[in-house]
């Protein structure tokens, strides 16, 4: 898992901040930049192919495997493609093939996504999610700060991406090395049934929309809450960049990696339905950490402080919320429903917290708006209540 959550975050920078970084530095227009942004919408929509990867098996390493085997290779050559373009005298070309990237890396991450529910025991699903995260977060610092460095003071970024091509070939190593899962199961009869049959299976379980609602709901006062967070921290708090860059980069890294692993230590302990609870109430309750920096005097380690402690209970949410979506998929469709059902978690983030954020600040002021995300957290965790039950079976049917 931690390998290839490695392989699953790599590719996200060198298409994005790290891309954008390096139009920079060779004096592309801002607007061209701006264009860069569309690069990544294959993470976003790539569950209207994920029924391909349900219904099609690769002549090797078997359906998921064998996927990530393929797309890792595909992956190592477009980034060593990137490598051969500059943003400066070839950024349409450079665009194109990062484009080719994005769509590869989504692809491997509808079939890994599909591999870890598959093959995870119950027991194991939160340790899994939690070096799965772990993997993904690590990767995401070597392409994106590390990749910066190396750039900047040593390599060149032609040199950079060359390494992290070589890099990315190295991590089929992970698909190479993992079982195949215990109990494999046969994919769908056709593409269509494949598209069908999952969305079938799915609404028709008991309350199948108010689960769906829960996926909206359960991060949304911790999206809310970071949406802006590093602008209140330079705009509204006054901290310098540096001291912002070094706590968010270096704490709340470290506070992420420890949230995670403590996530999965502790949903084997106490079951998915008592971890997603707990971790729930400690997003919800973190989110005051930022209202004591607004409110408090101006210091530095009462900034360190808050983005800790957010880090660590939202570290520790993503690893209960990771295990829910693996218990919610069925395994003969795990690729496709897991893809719908990580873009759905998206939605909150994406179409309500960051539109709404700058509006309600702007309404509120800083102090307000972050007592106001921990009332945003409630309803998420309410539902989870009322759906206690199902969520709870999910465990036993698993186990």
């Amino acid at each position: 898992m931690l390998l290839l959550g490695f392989s699953s975050g790599l590719p996200l920078a060198l298409t994005a901040g790290t891309l954008q970084a390096w139009a920079t530095v060779e004096g592309v227009s801002l607007q061209d930049i701006g264009f860069l942004t569309l690069v990544g919408s294959a993470y976003t929509l790539k569950f209207l192919w994920a029924p391909l990867v349900d219904r099609y098996v690769p002549p090797f390493l078997g359906r998921r495997r064998g996927w990530m085997a393929l797309t890792q290779l595909l992956l190592a050559i477009s980034i060593a493609c990137m490598a051969l373009l500059s943003p400066a005298g070839h950024l349409g070309a450079l665009a194109m093939v990062a484009v080719v990237v994005a769509f590869l890396s989504a692809t491997q991450d509808i079939a890994f996504d599909a591999y870890s529910t598959d093959v995870l025991h119950k027991e194991e699903r939160g340790a899994g999610a939690a070096v799965k995260v772990l993997g993904y977060r690590l990767a995401m610092l070597v392409s994106g700060g590390l990749a910066l460095i190396l750039a900047d003071s040593w390599l060149g970024w032609r040199a950079t991406y060359f390494l992290m091509a070589l890099l990315m070939l190295l991590c089929v190593i992970g698909t190479l090395w993992g079982p195949e899962p215990e109990h494999p199961a046969p994919p769908p009869r056709s593409l269509g049934k494949a598209v069908t049959e999952p969305l079938q299976e799915f609404f028709s379980r008991r309350g199948a929309l108010t689960l769906l609602l829960l996926i909206v709901l359960y991060k949304l006062g911790d999206a809310f809450a970071g949406a802006l967070s590093t602008t209140f921290l330079l705009r509204g708090a006054g901290f310098t960049p540096t001291e912002v860059g070094t706590v968010n980069k270096v704490l709340g890294l470290a506070s992420t990696i420890v949230g995670v692993l403590a996530g999965g230590e502790l949903l084997a302990r106490l079951g998915l339905y008592r971890s997603l609870m707990l971790f729930g109430v400690l997003q919800a309750v973190s989110n005051l950490g930022y209202w004591v920096v607004a409110v408090a005097p101006h210091h530095i380690y009462t900034m360190g402080v808050a983005v800790a402690l957010e880090n660590l209970c939202g570290g520790m949410g993503t690893a209960a919320f990771v295990a829910l979506v693996m218990a919610l998929c069925k395994q003969e469709f795990s690729a496709t429903q897991f893809a719908l059902l990580s873009a759905l978690s998206a939605v909150g983030r994406t179409y309500l917290a960051g539109p709404l954020t700058p509006v309600l600040v702007g309404k509120l002021g800083w102090p307000n708006f972050f007592l106001v995300t921990v009332v945003i957290a409630l309803p998420g965790l309410l539902l989870l209540w009322r759906r206690r039950a199902d969520i709870k079976a999910l465990d036993r049917d698993a186990a």
